[in-house]
């Protein structure tokens, strides 16, 4: 195991799953995403070709909107964007492929997503975008080409609320958790300590809960069954020297329980309504101080801070590890990766290809579309020449990578057996939440749909 991720190389021998959600809008920018979103294609030059993108972050919407628009100004080329809602990237790619004017590049999650599409995934090992690629082993790749392009690095964990714990810290009465300061957390037990006994003073701090809430219904849970499932997943990876499995052992299914037991227990909501709200509510109860913890990636800064009314500023934000009682855990960093990789239709158009190259390759290294990269995306780029976003996640994303005491998680998700199988995941994870389906059968189901769907896609 790398001790570092920067960028994540991957290979295409580790097996097949479609695409998983990740990223959500704020319930204040006011964005409908339970509906695909369209852009009226920005009129520029046809006959130099056009580009149709097909977006999987609807966090990113209204930036890649704006984005086209500008890059149509400047080069003179028809440009549009599609973007998929919520849980629906696969469906939606699927429905727009199947049309005549079928987008000219979509987003693929790894090697999975590449056996899914491998036939619509043109190589890019000529564009122009793949040669301005700081680290070229960080891409979707076979001994035929090169098939997807990373658009970002990323990072997830749990975005903390330092001036509450400060304040709690401050509290007279309180128990003795072995903490003094949210920096003296580093495992589950003092974890698990500091969070029950701040919710016994929650309201001297002024907040609904410790924790936001879960959102796990079938539209927001991809927080709980993709990104806090690949924890455990990491470590029976890590354990076993693997990078793939056919068969799924769930040896670390205890740690998945505690972590999500303690987040229904000290949430905003009770473990009865862990199907209701979403993840744009769970990010606006965080940036309106009304819980301490929420689980997310460095791309929810933006929803953070754009939200009305926001009380967090830059300096008040501490990202912490996912903690779920790992031995040894102390030493782990921030979960670290990607798993949206560019890809462009090999049944496009030449002209319509060589468009959408000008279009990434415009976006990622000239000034204006940096800038666009930089502020309104908050992407931290693979490119060369790019600018760092100036966003304390961001930011502390990066440092975190750099501590050579600590190791990230990689994002193993990208090898999940499939959306079928993530989506029959939270629909147990919310019935073991509300109380209808016990921790055993959660996990049982979990280990025979991944050994049948893993079969049934090697057998393709």
């Amino acid at each position: 195991m790398k001790k570092k991720l920067l960028s994540l190389t991957l290979c295409v021998a580790m097996a097949a799953t479609v695409f998983a959600g990740c990223g959500s809008d704020s319930k204040d920018t006011k964005k409908d995403s339970g509906s695909d979103k369209k852009q009226e294609s920005n009129k520029g030059d046809s006959s130099e070709g056009s580009v149709y993108f097909l977006n999987f972050k609807p966090e990113a919407e209204e930036a890649f909107n704006e984005i086209a628009e500008k890059f149509t100004e400047e080069e003179g080329i028809s440009c549009k964007v599609v973007t998929a809602a919520n849980n629906q990237y696969e469906s939606t790619l699927k429905a727009e492929m199947a049309k005549s004017d079928a987008p000219t590049a979509f987003i693929i999650n790894g090697p999975v997503g590449y056996n899914s599409w491998k036939d619509y995934c043109a190589d890019m090992s000529d564009t122009e975008l793949y040669s301005n690629l700081v680290d070229k082993n960080g891409t979707v790749s076979t001994d035929e080409g090169v098939f997807g392009v990373p658009m970002a690095t990323e990072y997830y964990g749990l975005i903390c609320n330092k001036t509450i714990f400060a304040d709690y810290f401050a509290l007279d009465g309180i128990a003795d958790t072995g903490c003094k300061s949210i920096e003296d957390i580093n495992n589950f037990e003092k974890l698990s300590a500091v969070v029950k006994d701040m919710d016994k003073h929650k309201d001297d701090l002024g907040i609904s809960g410790v924790f936001s809430e879960p959102a796990l219904n079938s539209d927001n849970n991809w927080r709980i069954q993709t990104h806090l499932a690949n924890v455990p997943i990491y470590y029976e990876y890590k354990a076993d020297g693997v990078s793939d499995k056919d068969e799924l052992d769930f040896t670390y299914a205890d740690n998945y329980k505690n972590i999500l037991d303690l987040y229904l227990d000290y949430a905003t909501v009770s473990r009865e309504a862990a199907s209701s709200g979403s993840v744009d509510e769970a990010m606006a109860e965080f940036a309106l101080g009304e819980c301490a913890i929420v689980q997310n990636g460095n791309w929810g800064w933006g929803q953070i801070s754009g939200t009305d009314g926001c009380t967090v500023k830059a300096d008040d934000v501490y990202f912490m590890p996912i903690y779920t009682g790992v031995e040894g855990e102390e030493s782990q960093g921030l979960c670290a990766g990607t798993e949206n990789f560019l890809a462009y239709n090999a049944k496009a158009s030449d002209a319509d290809r060589e468009a959408t190259d000008k279009f990434f390759t415009w976006l990622y290294t000239s000034d204006t579309g940096k800038a666009y990269v930089k502020d309104d995306l908050g992407f931290i780029s693979p490119f060369e020449g790019a600018d760092t976003p100036d966003d304390p996640l961001v930011k502390q994303g990066l440092a975190d990578s750099a501590n050579s005491e600590t190791t990230t998680v990689t994002w193993n998700f990208t090898t999940f057996p499939g959306q079928a199988w993530k989506n029959a995941l939270g629909e147990d994870l919310l019935k073991y939440a509300e109380g209808s389906l016990d921790w055993d059968t959660v996990i049982k189901n979990a280990k025979e749909q991944w050994a049948s769907e893993k079969a049934s896609a090697s057998a393709e």
